[in-house]
């Protein structure tokens, strides 16, 4: 039995950007969609259940964070990440290698998957071998892995493609990815190149150790496979984006995530030539990225599936969605606001309680607050795309865009 099944169900004419189905051995995924990241087995502030009826169709778990804590052995003993957090919809885990990245070259230097142009004063340090031994904390590169210290203890440890894919089976999430490395955006090209070549035989040294692992597993009438994911980095640089697509394209993975950093301007091109190359049956997923007006293009480009961390760890500072942008529930405009955070909108958090309250709750620092904004946010999100959805389906998928964009980013 195969690990997964995508349908595509309708397209936007001329453009790369579809509809679909991914089937997995724990339900479907209506795609687009937006992936909901649960870092640690967990969604913070968030049940399961509030999860689910927030409309969450899956998750994606972290794997250098689960390995250093609980530890993915205690996590198989459990039965796997499914039985382990009481979820029972489809879930994804990551490879690690974004841990390479902000451990390494991100390490101080606040730079994230999106670039802001900086000058050289203050562009962000690339990956640098002495250095990355003076400091304790940073990631080491090399050929077979990567040795890191943890951030809970200092201890030492061991990524190869080989240990990652380990873990993720221990793990047991749906959908896994390849141990990949991801740069820093503003590093330099023959970095860059150097890197991409990497991540190309950790792709490969990933897909043998997952065929084996899943021969075993098989023979031993354990469960059903897992599905495997093949990374497609190249930084800013279109020249080698199209040989990372290339290369991977005609390899035998289940679908492919699109890693490493970008500037906005970056984006579009960068994803019309990818997912240009890749196997059109394949799903395609965009790790890390998920501003709402970034999933329009996205969508448009040709991505299927989105994760980002920023719907709940903004939630969690008083940053909230609306129709009209984002509102910081701290001003002091909100206090007496008795209107719900955004219009038109029916989560559980807007049905019941108004703007005055949620910044009553962040200011008086109360735990609920967090989980009322993690609600909503969430809800915010995954309807975004859920729009996204119906409006390729009817045919108005451009005009969905112009109007929410209209909205979003201009407040009309």
């Amino acid at each position: 039995m195969k690990p997964l099944t995508f349908d595509i169900l309708k397209k936007i004419p001329h453009q790369l950007g579809r509809a679909g189905v991914l089937t997995t051995p724990h339900g479907s995924i209506e795609t687009p969609a937006f992936i909901v990241v649960g870092t640690k087995a967990t969604v913070k502030a968030l049940t399961p259940v509030q999860l689910k009826e927030i409309g969450v169709q899956a998750i994606l778990a972290n794997t250098y964070h689960l390995y250093l804590e609980p530890g993915d052995e205690i996590i198989k003993d459990s039965g796997g990440l499914h039985a382990f957090m009481h979820w029972d919809r489809p879930a994804m885990t990551d490879s690690g290698g974004f841990q390479v990245f902000s451990l390494g070259d991100a390490f101080g230097a606040g730079v994230s998957k999106f670039a802001h142009e900086v000058g050289e004063s203050n562009k962000p340090k690339i990956y640098d071998k002495d250095f990355s031994l003076e400091q304790a904390r940073l990631a080491h590169i090399d050929e077979e892995g990567v040795t890191f210290t943890s951030h809970i203890d200092g201890s030492v440890h061991r990524f190869t493609p080989e240990r990652s894919i380990e873990i993720q089976h221990n793990i047991g999430a749906d959908i896994m990815f390849v141990f990949d490395e991801c740069t820093s955006p503003m590093a330099p090209y023959d970095y860059q190149k150097e890197a991409m070549e990497r991540t190309h035989q950790w792709a490969k040294r990933s897909l043998k150790a997952h065929l084996f692992s899943n021969s075993r597993e098989l023979e031993n009438k354990q469960k059903v496979r897992q599905a495997l994911f093949g990374i497609v980095q190249g930084g800013r640089h279109l020249d080698l984006r199209k040989v990372s697509a290339q290369y991977l394209g005609v390899m035998d993975f289940d679908g492919f995530g699109i890693g490493g950093s970008f500037t906005k301007k970056d984006l579009d091109a960068t994803l019309a030539l990818v997912n240009g190359i890749l196997p059109s049956e394949k799903p395609r997923h965009l790790l890390g990225i998920g501003e709402p007006s970034d999933l329009f293009e996205g969508v448009e480009h040709g991505v299927d599936l989105f994760d980002c961390v920023a719907p709940t760890r903004i939630a969690r500072t008083g940053m909230l969605y609306t129709s009209h942008g984002k509102i910081n529930i701290l001003n002091a405009q909100f206090v007496r606001d008795f209107t719900q955070i955004s219009e038109s909108c029916v989560c559980y958090t807007c049905s019941n309680y108004t703007r005055a309250y949620i910044a009553h709750l962040f200011r008086s620092r109360e735990m609920l607050g967090a989980t009322l904004a993690s609600i909503h946010n969430l809800y915010f999100i995954v309807n975004v795309v859920n729009d996204i959805r119906q409006s390729i389906f009817s045919g108005t998928f451009f005009e969905c865009k112009e109007n929410f964009l209209r909205k979003y980013q201009h407040g009309g």
